[in-house]
């Protein structure tokens, strides 16, 4: 029987799509719309799990699809396979040569890997034809939602271990091989130490961290032995699981292979605690560890571990130096979507001046913002102070005033002596990508800088700081008048 995996990896992902990016593709170009000029953009509108922020992740694995982006053979035979409600071909033979000969060709912006990032601020800046901006909606939030999440949900879990180092441990949780790869890479990007994924270490370069599990030591007849037998095998890599039995007596244990190991110029790196009261076990296996003379040897916990839970560990004085985090890590258990969306906001023939469009709705978290859309990023010496999410051809030079998208009363005007940076960045230019992508070592100590230069409050896992973000306010003065427009029109 054939492999799967090979069936699956080793071809064209042009079709990771959904069918009505295929067929809304086939109706432009059967309109004649397919070359007409459009604006998209990447946004998610909500924090999430109720944080104060998300970190953006995903962007290296959106190049290397982009690189590679192209219908080939097998992909025009199958669409051409499908057919209508009439039983006749959905698509005409002179589509297929259309999408043959396509060459992907769109200007694309985007924040870099690691950039704190608020609701409604564009993400990713897609502009080029209609027809290519439109296939790509799919494929690039597949890739940027599930990535950001993971990145923003390590990010919590490092700020609860404050400074102690996190083990990204959940790649058999994880929702598939995909899945564990992108959590994996994200995970790290967002402040994890290592992963237990040795697959994501060849293929990321992030470190890899393991010890034994409960069968190892339940092979044996006798606990101790079990220990010496690994010692043994692995000399430098002896940190003990100490539960699967009895946890004190696995410590006393633990603690005769580590005198072992001593004589032997070996040491004992620690032991794991992976289940009962983690506090409580930690402290009493702490003050065995340091009688004992093993000061350096740490504590590894693990069992069902997040932010909230870590956070609680902490305040109760356990004495754990690593923490082990698996599950609900690496499938973001408590909110499993990122809530992105990729809408369009502006459209022209060539030559011509742009037209903004909105999709309209009778929720105002909805109402997407049109324009060609840039995020500006106001600062005070170390400190972000507001982001301003403008159109790019407008002038902000000499006075910035923002508007809360949602509650027009909250209004704010930026201080024009602060500096600034404006967040997207080229990442291609006529399909070509002008971005080389920093090492991922660099894109994690680039997030943890970042989120160092906003206000604490944010960080909260409770009625978190609310970061300022508006829109510039001739942009929502437009948008105002382009909902008018469009009501009236109705």
């Amino acid at each position: 029987m054939q492999s799967l995996a090979p069936h699956i990896y080793n071809q064209s992902l042009a079709l990771l799509t959904d069918l009505y990016q295929v067929t809304m593709s086939y109706g432009y170009w059967k309109n004649g719309l397919h070359d007409k000029e459009a604006v998209f953009h990447l946004f998610f509108r909500k924090r999430p799990f109720g944080g104060g922020y998300a970190i953006a992740a995903g962007l290296d694995l959106m190049i290397d699809y982009l690189n590679h982006f192209r219908f080939d053979e097998s992909d025009l035979n199958y669409l051409a396979t499908l057919k209508g409600a009439d039983g006749e071909p959905l698509f005409e033979q002179e589509f297929f040569d259309y999408l043959a000969k396509m060459e992907f060709s769109c200007d694309i912006d985007a924040v870099p890997e690691g950039t704190t990032v608020f609701p409604y601020e564009p993400m990713i800046r897609v502009k080029g034809p209609l027809i290519q901006a439109q296939l790509l909606e799919t494929p690039i939030l597949n890739l940027v939602n599930f990535s950001s999440l993971i990145a923003t949900k390590a990010s919590r879990v490092c700020i609860a271990a404050d400074g102690d180092e996190v083990l990204e441990f959940g790649l058999r949780r994880a929702q598939g091989i995909d899945g564990a790869l992108t959590a994996a890479r994200s995970a790290y990007i967002g402040g994890c130490t290592s992963t237990s994924n040795v697959l994501a270490g060849k293929l990321f370069g992030i470190p890899v961290k393991g010890t034994h599990s409960h069968s190892w030591v339940m092979t044996f007849d006798d606990e101790q032995e079990s220990f010496e037998a690994y010692a043994d095998a692995l000399p430098s890599n002896c940190v003990f699981l100490v539960d699967t039995y009895n946890t004190i007596e696995g410590v006393k244990k633990a603690i005769a292979v580590g005198h072992q190991l001593k004589e032997k110029g070996k040491r004992m790196l620690g032991i794991r605690l992976d289940s009962g009261d983690l506090a409580y076990l930690s402290k009493v296996s702490r003050r065995m560890l340091d009688e004992a003379g093993f000061e350096d040897a740490v504590i590894v916990a693990s069992n069902e571990l997040d932010e909230t839970i870590i956070g609680d560990l902490k305040k109760q004085g356990a004495k754990i130096a690593v923490w082990g985090v698996g599950t609900n890590l690496i499938t973001a258990k408590d909110q499993p979507a990122l809530d992105g969306v990729y809408k369009l906001s502006a459209v022209r023939d060539k030559g011509k001046e742009w037209e903004f469009r909105l999709k309209l709705s009778e929720q105002m978290t909805k109402i997407s913002n049109p324009g060609v859309l840039q995020v500006r990023r106001y600062f005070d010496k170390q400190e972000y102070m507001a982001d301003a999410i403008f159109n790019e051809g407008d002038d902000l030079s000499e006075e910035c005033a923002i508007v809360d998208p949602l509650d027009s009363t909250r209004q704010k005007r930026i201080d024009p002596t602060l500096s600034y940076r404006d967040l997207l960045v080229p990442i291609f230019r006529s399909g070509k990508s002008v971005y080389t992508s920093p090492p991922l070592r660099e894109i994690r100590d680039f997030a943890r800088d970042e989120l160092s230069r906003f206000h604490e409050g944010i960080k909260r896992f409770i009625f978190p700081h609310q970061y300022v973000v508006g829109l510039e306010r001739s942009l929502y003065e437009r948008k105002l008048e382009l909902i008018k427009q469009i009501r009236h029109l109705k």
